[in-house]
């Protein structure tokens, strides 16, 4: 039997909740201007009140959460190992893998593992080239790395320039990974808006990149309102130094300088005005894909992957403030929408917030053809209260590859990495977890994993503080997923695990 610890509430003395709630609030107005959604450079540190630092204290010496920097696990996962941050000192954030290697982005750059030995992970290059994101994924001998700040140009010696003025360069960025310990950039193009994150649509010659961005103003000459679209850039395989921006379609067309999408506040209070999308994931064998747009969550068809079509297009005003990543199922019969509350840097993992915002939002997809529907079905959010001091909501996972089930990882930034199963829309529930103690009990610091992936037999998660983590785990109802063994993994771009890769 797996031994799940079981989740203690606090109940908090009056004043400590007015003072969450007053956050709370705080969280559920602030647009996109205020802050880019994903921990900045400077997004370290936030202060606490002094009741709330109290009540962290005290919640760790009573053993309701962990202490500072204690690990702690269901017994159903092994922590492997922990690869602390080396020659890139600034945040981790995405993965991508390919046969051996491991691509972890972090805002200075890119590092690459070779986990064959998953215990004993070795740095094979480090390749400094800052600019955030650094969202990060590899085709064949291309590695593609999303610039989202604005620069004084597109090279990796590049500083930091405001996004006023016309020459600054924001986009993305390709190397050549044929020669793995020596990366060599090889083309740039800038996009509008930056490129937040990108999703590749592979093809046999060509790989098609989807650009997500968002939050124009009137003062950026690259990104002008109502934006509302993404970046199509196509990528010849034996010729990427030719890669072009062939399309930018309008998913939100709307009157106006507004555009289409939700308006947000104050016609919806605490939503994200749509402005573009935040993350999109596509299933290729299906050609459908899900954008996860700020205010809204839409599906589509990319059969034609230069004029992706929008299908379906859903709002939730009352409990979702930023629609931030998407999970199809294997069948493509659902999608997991994710809400990332407060821009990840907020402590949203409590009892004041509750257990539905800042959640995932599970949608059943019903009909056929152009006539698909998004159908909600229920939240799932990690059932173990963080410390106000933790920034903790729904962030990037994968599905864990299991027939007849519906089974992902997530990473929970100080939330820890979370397993759970969606097999039953209605019902969904946790089966394992991982996760840190607080970085403080006094102020509140960015960390905790940004994305926690299953890769042929592992989780690796990449701590946006602590490093690289690799996790085993062993449960009869994911050890099935061992059997998967994949040459290649983006998450965004999910393959067909069953027909391609089973053994």
């Amino acid at each position: 039997m797996t031994s799940v610890r079981t989740t203690h509430v606090r109940r908090r003395p009056l004043a400590v909740a007015a003072a969450a709630v007053g956050l709370l609030a705080t969280l559920l107005t602030a647009g996109p201007a205020a802050a880019t959604p994903d921990p900045g450079d400077a997004a370290t540190q936030g202060a606490v009140t002094a009741e709330q630092a109290a009540e962290a204290r005290t919640a760790v010496r009573s053993g309701e959460i962990p202490g500072v920097d204690e690990v702690v696990h269901s017994d159903n996962i092994t922590h492997l190992t922990n690869i602390p941050k080396d020659a890139l000192p600034g945040t981790n954030s995405d993965l991508a893998f390919q046969g051996k290697y491991a691509f972890a982005g972090n805002y200075d750059g890119f590092r690459i593992f070779d986990v064959s030995d998953p215990k004993a992970p070795k740095t094979v290059a480090q390749v400094l080239c800052p600019g955030s994101q650094n969202d990060i994924s590899v085709s064949g001998d291309l590695l593609f790395l999303s610039t989202d700040s604005s620069r004084s140009d597109d090279s990796c010696a590049s500083t930091t320039q405001p996004a006023t003025e016309k020459s600054s360069w924001e986009g993305m960025k390709i190397f050549d990974i044929s020669d793995i310990a020596n990366p060599k950039y090889v083309a740039a193009v800038e996009t509008a808006c930056g490129s937040h994150t990108h999703t590749l649509v592979p093809e046999r010659k060509d790989v098609y990149v989807y650009v997500s961005s968002y939050s124009p103003n009137a003062a950026f000459p690259d990104c002008q309102p109502p934006h509302d679209g993404i970046s199509v850039i196509k990528v010849p395989r034996k010729a990427p130094e030719q890669a072009r921006i062939v399309n930018f379609p309008v998913l939100f067309p709307g009157e106006g300088p507004d555009g289409g999408g939700n308006p947000g506040g104050p016609t919806n209070p605490g939503v994200s005005k749509t402005t573009g999308c935040h993350d999109i994931t596509v299933l290729p064998s299906k050609d459908l894909a899900a954008g996860a747009c700020m205010g809204d969550g839409i599906l589509f068809d990319i059969e034609d992957p230069e004029h992706p079509k929008v299908i379906d297009q859903v709002q939730d005003n009352v409990n979702f403030a930023f629609w931030h990543s998407a999970t199809f199922n294997q069948k493509a019969n659902k999608v997991v929408f994710t809400d990332e509350l407060g821009g990840g840097g907020g402590a949203t993992c409590n009892a004041v917030v509750g257990p539905n915002r800042g959640a995932d939002g599970i949608y059943d997809i019903v009909g056929k053809g152009d006539n698909r529907k998004l159908v909600f079905r229920s939240y799932f959010k990690i059932p173990r209260h963080q410390a106000d001091t933790e920034n903790c909501v729904a962030h990037n996972g994968s599905l864990i590859p299991v027939k007849g089930k519906d089974l992902m990882v997530q990473a929970w930034y100080q939330g820890g990495v979370s397993v759970w199963d969606f097999t039953d829309s209605a019902k969904p529930k946790e089966i394992a977890y991982f996760e840190r103690g607080p970085i403080s009990t006094d102020v509140l610091r960015t960390g905790g994993s940004w994305s926690a992936y299953y890769y042929n037999g592992y989780i690796y998660s990449n701590d946006i503080a602590k490093g690289f983590d690799v996790l085993k785990l062993s449960d009869r109802r994911t050890d099935a997923a061992k059997r998967i063994r994949m040459d290649e993994l983006n998450v965004q771009t999910q393959p067909d695990y069953f027909e391609d890769f089973e053994d």
